[in-house]
């Protein structure tokens, strides 16, 4: 198998940084690496597996020779460089929203739906992190049996929207505690001591484009029908790392709660953290820096015939950015798709 060419466009941003740490700890084998930034982080130095790097401004030409490239650098700049990725026989994983809902690009969790890797024409769409940390969970259930109705609920840390979300965070804490002024500039509201019931901006339904993104993505990503009734709400809470969703399924069929652990518990990239009665259960603090989505407080649901529901946690950074995105990058890699 030939090792590719990588390069990593938005390296010096807080998903791209996360994207070169777990290139090492996959051990993610290629010939050749580039770092690549906007022209404001040109020339900063990356240290990665002991050599310093010197990442270089974004441009047609830095593509060339490239085979993959895993690129977290916002939809504008994944629109205004995947043609030329294309152009060059490149396969672009983006993890922006940029390509998301097109019908010809596939939209993929890795242990989720590969196969659908093998439609791609030059470009990968990894979706959005709270969808992300989800389809691992819904997937092994709905296999076993079919899902009916499912409402989501997520309370999403800060660092979801970037360096300068997770300091308005600190900045507005230390404000509020010293009985100071402080104008939000990253959120609508403040952030420090408060949940937000808002995520990105409101569509004529009434519902957030964040919210919209993990209805229309599950269905596409599981292969769902569009009729199928999805409902999400999405806020902003005052936590640095780590999505938590409470999720709510009905079946087609009868399921209990140990069933639901047991598929659970033998599935991939989860970890089943559910005794409540010795207060085992997970938090975003569990699901900081490391790799499982994490799942407890599963129970019987009182509203929904066959319903379940459960708790979820996953660091948003790992599994619904960077984690998937080098899993993706693997992925293309054994199934030779470049």
């Amino acid at each position: 198998m030939r090792k590719p060419n990588i390069a990593i466009l938005g390296a010096t941003g807080v998903v791209g940084r996360e994207i070169t740490k777990i290139v090492d700890e996959l051990k993610i084998e290629f010939n050749e690496i580039k770092f690549l930034s906007s022209a404001r982080s040109a020339g900063t130095k990356l240290e990665f597996q002991g050599k310093t790097y010197t990442v270089e401004e974004a441009k047609p030409e830095s593509f060339d020779g490239i085979n993959i490239v895993l690129a977290s650098a916002g939809a504008s700049t994944s629109k205004l460089f995947a043609p030329e990725i294309v152009k060059r026989g490149a396969v672009l994983i983006d993890n922006s929203s940029a390509f998301r809902m097109e019908d010809d690009v596939p939209l993929v969790i890795a242990g989720v739906n590969d196969e659908d890797l093998r439609c791609h024409k030059g470009i990968v769409a990894n979706p959005n992190c709270s969808t992300s940390q989800l389809m691992l969970v819904l997937k092994p259930l709905i296999e076993k049996n079919p899902m009916k109705r499912l409402i989501v609920s997520t309370y999403q840390a800060v660092s979801g929207a970037g360096l300068a979300a997770i300091n308005e965070l600190t900045e507005n804490t230390k404000a509020r505690l010293a009985g100071e002024n402080f104008e939000n500039k990253c959120f609508k509201k403040p952030i420090a001591f408060n949940v937000i019931p808002q995520i990105d901006v409101f569509c004529e339904n009434g519902y957030t484009k964040e919210e919209m993104k993990v209805v229309n993505e599950t269905k596409k990503i599981l292969h769902l029908p569009s009729v199928l009734p999805i409902s999400c709400t999405a806020a902003r809470v005052p936590v640095y790392n780590g999505h938590s969703e409470a999720v709510d399924i009905e079946f087609e069929n009868e399921i209990t709660p140990d069933e639901v652990r047991e598929i659970l518990k033998n599935s991939f990239g989860l970890k089943v953290i559910d005794n409540p009665s010795n207060f085992e259960y997970p938090t975003a603090c569990d699901a900081s820096g490391v790799n499982p989505v994490f799942v407890g407080r599963i129970r019987k649901n009182l509203a929904f015939k066959n319903g379940i529901s459960l708790w979820c946690v996953a660091d948003n950074l790992r599994i619904g950015a960077a984690l998937n995105t080098v899993r993706l990058c693997q992925k293309v890699i054994e199934m030779e798709l470049y």
